[in-house]
């Protein structure tokens, strides 16, 4: 039998690049535009409509492992493409969803999709194809993904308007099922790609799913990146109003808000320059230390709207930074030989604090009564995930001195 002939690794990750775009775009960032249209066509509160997105954010994460290992086991083709052809047949549901209940059952369909498509598969995948090279697979990977909101707001928005919200979503589902699908099917391995022989000696040394569950280090680095995605998360939902809060016009707080994913790329673009000349979890320390630092200074941040462009900066870049290093510091640590199990592992408490973030910041607000006060609030949950990095880089360099 002839080995299957693969792609050249930066032909697959610039078609990955293209899937990620529209699958973020698609069945992520579209929920913003359809926001309005399901709570006036379904009679339903806004609570209860956002409730749908949660669900599947949670149904992601319950199955971002079993994605993982099953990609560890076979290969990206499958996984992806069938994540791909689900999500394309669950967007055109969602164009004849009739009630609530439905549209949560579209949503946990689109949850499916989610942990199947978006950048843990992905990853997984590039941790397969590239050695020493991963880690710019990977950013570079986000670099292409920085860019779907930019432009599926805008299209998804424009699809809306000239075709109905219910059309709009089966168009959709049409980019899913003719550019996504045969995207994974043509150019992903069908199987895991054999090791180099260079690469033996780091297969062996890399851990087991059951072995990392047993390291102190999984759970310092699976808690910051947890309590990083409840702040970010929060500030997704809760960051315009926080604006106007300070005295900016609707306006005023959406330009600001614009701002956001060109500083994230920025960050990325930053990250693949000069990141190499580090190891991950050095520049996840600095990037994780970002957050709570743009809210420390957005709490100090007077009614000036150019000023609140360092605020963009800090929370923008660092959040860029912070996908990158997600993915590459669990391969950096365990190894990249069940890297997809693990990334997985540690996926499904940071989606589940993505799914929950909002609504902890609606709580806490209720508490401080303010936005000011609520932003000290996040930025304090933000610091405990740099507490934590900081912890896992101590317990690293015990590891490294018992060694020595």
């Amino acid at each position: 039998m002839t080995a299957e002939r693969q792609p050249h690794p930066w032909v697959v990750i610039t078609a990955l690049g293209v899937t990620q775009i529209i699958s973020w775009g698609s069945i992520y960032y579209v929920f913003g535009p359809l926001l309005s249209h399901f709570e006036r066509d379904l009679g339903a509160t806004k609570t209860s409509v956002v409730g749908a997105f949660s669900v599947a954010l949670l149904v992601s994460g319950l199955l971002a492992p079993v994605v993982g290992r099953r990609i560890d086991g076979a290969g990206g083709r499958w996984v992806m493409a069938g994540g791909s052809l689900l999500g394309a047949a669950a967007l055109a549901l969602l164009g004849h969803v009739a009630s609530l209940a439905h549209l949560y059952v579209v949503w946990s369909l689109l949850g499916l999709a989610m942990a199947a498509t978006l950048y843990e598969p992905a990853f997984a995948v590039v941790t397969q194809l590239m050695s020493a090279n991963y880690r710019k697979g990977i950013t570079v990977l986000t670099l292409f993904g920085g860019f779907a909101s930019t432009v599926f707001w805008p299209l998804a928005q424009a699809l809306i308007d000239a075709l109905g919200w219910r059309d709009a979503v089966q168009m959709l589902a049409l980019i899913n099922l003719l550019v996504c699908v045969p995207l994974h099917l043509v150019l992903l391995p069908g199987r895991r790609p054999a090791p180099a022989h260079h690469d033996a000696p780091a297969a062996r040394e890399s851990k087991a799913l059951h072995e990392v569950l047993r390291e102190p280090s999984f759970y310092f680095l699976c808690g910051a990146f947890t309590f990083n995605a409840v702040v970010f998360s929060a500030m997704a939902v809760h960051m315009l109003p926080m604006l106007v809060e300070k005295g900016l016009t609707a306006l005023q707080a959406a330009s600001v808000g614009a701002m956001v994913g060109p500083m994230q790329v920025a960050g990325r673009a930053v990250e693949l320059t000069f990141g190499r000349r580090f190891k991950a979890l050095h520049v996840g320390m600095v990037a994780v230390t970002m957050l709570p630092l743009s809210l420390v200074v957005f709490y100090l941040l007077g009614p000036v709207p150019a000023a609140f462009l360092l605020f963009a900066f800090l929370y923008g870049a660092g959040n860029g930074v912070v996908t990158i290093v997600r993915g590459t510091i669990p391969a950096e640590l365990f190894g990249r030989q069940h890297y997809g199990a693990v990334n997985g592992a540690m996926a499904a408490p940071v989606l589940l604090a993505k799914a929950l973030g909002p609504f902890i910041a609606a709580v806490l607000w209720s508490l401080v009564g303010n936005y000011s006060s609520l932003a000290l609030a996040l930025a304090a949950i933000g610091a405990v995930a740099t507490l934590l990095l900081a912890g896992l880089l101590s317990v690293q360099r015990k590891s490294a001195t018992l060694r020595a």
